[in-house]
Parts: structure tokens; sequence; C-alpha cells
């Protein structure tokens, strides 16, 4: 604090002053001098414990923090996009209430809520890391002197285990596509890609001398979100005999378009699995594109990927999420524990077997000599 002070008006009251780290004078009247020095000690107190917060901050309400944290939310389009659906939710929640009157009850009155509702514990979890966000950078701002968001009030990230179809629901699936759609399903289901990735699939990125394809952006034509999705995912002479019959002589471009030749963005795909999953018997109603993925990752597994090979085909950055996600696909820890250790110990019983069949003929062969 640069400087403070309290002096008595001419009306009898006391005027309290103090100039904060900014150089900016703040001032309060009060009718006890004593009123007035425990103001001072309180302001003191929080700008030597850096809790201080501007008193005309405390005024800011949510709404207007959210208008100036997504101004300053400098990411691609699609990721604003989500957050602004995020925010949407937030304001309508706590919009008109002062920032620093959210506090850590509120939070879970409105986890609580949701649940209630019956909203996803995925989505739930995706709403309070968002406010947890925004709240961090009100702290940062000095808006705030602490997160109202912690462990304590998430509801959890939860374990969603993914749709996984069986290959003759797939094929069924691909049977119902639109011929320009198809394309799409193969790279779901056979090379693991993401829907983005797909969309932003070219020609050019796909080797069929190598049988090879390598993702070099996403849609419409922003870079991947990681070094690990770069890598080339190897295909059968199968998948680029298909994919050459698709392509129609096509040599450059994009793999997906329309009818007019244009790229298809992710919507569409969705769109159109939306309606052809329903043509396909006990297929979730919940199947999307992303599944294709957990399909081409299953298939993976069923033949002996280990979770490396899953890792890298998967393009993932972590092992652990390969885990996370598909750890239950992976055969039966306790079948295969103990298949281990029983081929280890064969041959200690096998060792123990033979000095017992030693004794008993060494047992037998003097009785019968006696006869």
């Amino acid at each position: 604090m640069a400087s403070k002070s309290i002096k008595k008006r001419p009306n009898g009251k006391w005027r309290a002053r103090y100039r904060d780290l900014a150089g900016k004078e703040h001032a309060r009247h009060f009718a006890r001098k004593i009123d007035g020095e425990n103001w001072l000690d309180e302001v003191t107190a929080a700008l030597v414990t850096n809790t201080y917060v501007d008193p005309k901050d405390k005024k800011l309400t949510v709404d207007a923090w959210c208008d100036l944290w997504i101004e300053s939310y400098a990411k691609r389009d699609s990721t604003v996009r989500q957050a602004k659906v995020h925010l949407a939710q937030i304001r309508a929640e706590f919009g008109p209430l002062p920032l620093m009157a959210v506090d850590e009850m509120a939070v879970r009155k409105w986890m609580a809520r949701l649940y209630r509702e019956g909203a996803q514990q995925s989505y739930r979890f995706a709403l309070h890391n968002r406010l947890s966000q925004v709240m961090r950078a009100a702290v940062r701002a000095k808006k705030i002197t602490a997160n109202p968001c912690s462990r304590e009030t998430s509801p959890g990230e939860g374990k969603q285990r993914p749709y996984v179809c069986t290959e003759e629901q797939f094929w069924q699936l691909y049977e119902a596509a639109e011929e320009k759609y198809r394309p799409a399903l193969l790279l779901g289901a056979f090379a693991g890609l993401r829907i983005a990735e797909a969309c932003g699939l070219r020609v050019v990125d796909v080797d069929m001398d190598a049988r090879t394809l390598t993702p070099a952006v996403q849609y419409p034509c922003l870079p991947l979100k990681t070094e690990a999705s770069m890598a080339a995912v190897p295909i059968p002479d199968e998948f680029v005999g298909e994919l050459k019959r698709l392509l129609d002589g096509r040599t450059d471009g994009w793999v997906l378009v329309d009818n007019g030749g244009s790229q298809l963005g992710p919507w569409k795909i969705e769109r159109h699995m939306r309606r052809i999953r329903k043509q396909v018997p006990g297929l979730s109603a919940e199947f999307r594109f992303h599944d294709l993925r957990h399909y081409y990752a299953s298939m993976l597994i069923a033949n002996g990927g280990d979770v490396k090979v899953v890792q890298q085909r998967l393009r993932q950055a972590k092992a652990m999420t390969t885990l996370d996600t598909y750890g239950h696909l992976w055969p039966d820890s306790d079948k295969a524990t103990r298949a281990v250790v029983g081929r280890a110990m064969r041959r200690l019983i096998n060792k123990s077997a033979d000095p017992l069949r030693t004794v008993e003929e060494s047992a037998e062969g003097p009785a019968s000599s006696e006869h």
C-alpha cells in the first residue's frame, strides 16, 4: 500500500483513505474513528496476503465477467463455440449475481440440480470444468479471492464405455449409407480416424502404394490437435481397393466430398449416422461416428494388440488414455494370470513327480525280489 490516512471531517465524520498498489485512491467515511481504522487494517491485510479485490469489482456480475473472459479466449473456432455453449448454462444459473457471490455451496446446488434433472455425468463434469476455468481466470485477474470450484464440488468425470458394434452391424450400417458417406465409415472403422480428421483427409494423404494414410489437417483445414495424431496408419489391400473404387479416379481434393464436390462437414456425417443407425437391428440409439473408432480399437484388441500397439494405431498421446477407454476390452486379467502362473508351475509339479515315482519303484523292487 502506498499510503493510508484517517482524518476527521468538519461534519464530524472520519474520512479513511488509502492508495492501492496501482496508485488508485479509495476512501470511505465513518461515524467512529475505530471503524475507519479497522477498515484500513482489513485492506492492509488483504494487500499483504494478496487477497485484495478492488471495491468496484465486488459488483462485477458473472455475466459481465463471462463477456470479458470469452473475449480473451484465443482458441480455434470450434473450441470457442463449445465454450460459448457452456457459458450459456453458467449465465442461466449465475448470470445476474456478483462474481463474488458464487461460493462453494452455490456450485454444489447447481450440480445437484443438474443431477436431479437427469443431466449426464460427463455433461455436468464439462460444465463444472468450464466454470472452474472461468473462476480461475477471475482469481488471477484479482476479481475474486478464491475459486469456488474444487474436487469436492466436482461430479467427477465418470467412465463412459464406448458403444462397440459387431462386425455384422457395421456392414449393415455400411450398406445403409449413401455412397458419398461410405469412405467416412471406412476411415472410422478401419483406420480409427476422428470425424474432423476424416473430413480433413485429402487424397494426397493416402499413399496407395505404401498402403498408408497420414492425417495432416482436420476440418475444415486446421492443424491436428497433437503431434501423435500425425502418425501414419497402415491399411490393407482390401481397404485400398474399396477406397480406390469410391474415389472413382479422383487424385486430388478432399477424400470426403458431397455431390457437388465440396468438402463434407462433420455435422452432415453425424446427421446421416443418426438416420442410418435406425436401420441396424440391435445398434445403440446413441451410436455415433466416433464409435467406429471404438470398433477399430476393439478389432485390434481382439486380435492380440497390446496397449502400445492400440495407442499407436489410434494415435493417442498417452497410453493411459487408451487404457482408461478400452481397458475393459482386453482379456480377463484373472484368467490370464492363472494361465501364466500355471504354466510356470508345471515344471515344479513335473520335477516333484519324478522323485516320487523313483521312490515308489525302489520300494517295490526289493519286496518283489524277496518273493
